[in-house]
């Protein structure tokens, strides 16, 4: 019976310098590994180049060995180098208010494997919820939060997130503002569904907004948590018709599924390593072959 070849990914960025493909791509076939899935983009407004290959290991080299031997390499080319073993789940942490429809398809989408993670933590200001994570052997976590003790509150959700090891943290939904200092802290590790379509109609009713505008088209948009309000690098958006005939009920349940498909496939493109922060934007590139399937699934 044949081994599997251990399959991992090697994110890349740094300052667009010629021959950086052309050696990356040498190295990992002197190393043993033969490359599966390659995707780049130079992006000539900054001058900076992005890489994301997937590739197995044929001749057995672990993750640290491959990491040491590039490390010349990173120097050269000035660049931030990331090797991740593809099939190992990312630690992540669910955080949810009262509106339970992301928290929901999460934990279907984690149920079914279409979505490759651990759910080491569920935190809430409300204990509607409750229940339902605990049956799936979930750790809930109820934290009240009010004016007066926002700031011990955040703090004991920190003291969560780290003590739990998340790698990532999703806002399905939470609808408390986090604080500056905790933005800093995680910053590209927290992923946040907007129920609008960016930039249009922020606040607590866009839905409503959009209903007395006329609007044809509502959406939402997953995005990079900052201090900026809303305002993070974007990672994924998508829209659905509607007509003058709906009503704001109707809106409401149309975006709804809306934000629950784009938050998902936000944290599949996070998990995977297929998005680079690019100053103010992003990069998200398309899904591998390994994972396709994965992310269709839902």
């Amino acid at each position: 019976m044949s081994i599997q070849a251990p399959h991992f990914a090697l994110r890349v960025a740094c300052p667009s310098i010629r021959g950086v493909t052309a050696e990356i791509a040498s190295y990992l076939s002197n190393t043993g590994c033969n490359i599966s899935d390659s995707a780049q983009f130079d992006d000539p407004n900054t001058g900076r180049y992005f890489m994301r290959l997937s590739f197995r290991s044929e001749d057995g080299r672990t993750l640290d060995q491959l990491r040491d031997g590039f490390t010349g390499i990173s120097l050269k080319f000035k660049a931030d180098a990331e090797f991740i073993d593809e099939t190992a789940k990312r630690k992540v942490v669910l955080m949810v208010s009262r509106f339970g429809h992301c928290l929901n398809d999460l934990l279907y989408r984690w149920r079914i494997g279409a979505l490759p993670i651990d759910i080491v933590g569920v935190i809430s200001n409300h204990r509607d919820y409750q229940q339902i994570v605990e049956r799936l052997g979930i750790t809930f976590h109820f934290i009240n939060v009010t004016k007066e003790n926002k700031p011990q509150a955040e703090a004991e959700q920190l003291r969560i997130i780290e003590a739990s090891g998340a790698e990532l943290i999703v806002l399905a939904r939470y609808m408390q503002v986090l604080s500056d200092d905790m933005c800093r802290k995680m910053s590209g590790r927290i992923i946040n569904i907007h129920h609008s379509f960016l930039p249009s109609f922020k606040g607590a009713n866009p839905y409503k907004q959009a209903f007395e505008r006329g609007v044809k088209l509502i959406g939402a948009t997953a995005h990079y948590v900052t201090a900026a309000l809303d305002e993070g690098p974007i990672i994924e958006q998508d829209t659905v018709r509607v007509t003058h005939a709906q009503s704001v009920d109707d809106y409401v349940s149309l975006g709804r599924d809306v934000e629950s498909q784009v938050l998902a496939r936000a944290v599949h493109a996070h998990i995977h390593g297929r998005v680079f922060v690019n100053g103010n934007k992003s990069i998200v590139f398309p899904p591998s072959p390994g994972s396709y399937a994965s992310e269709r699934m839902g």
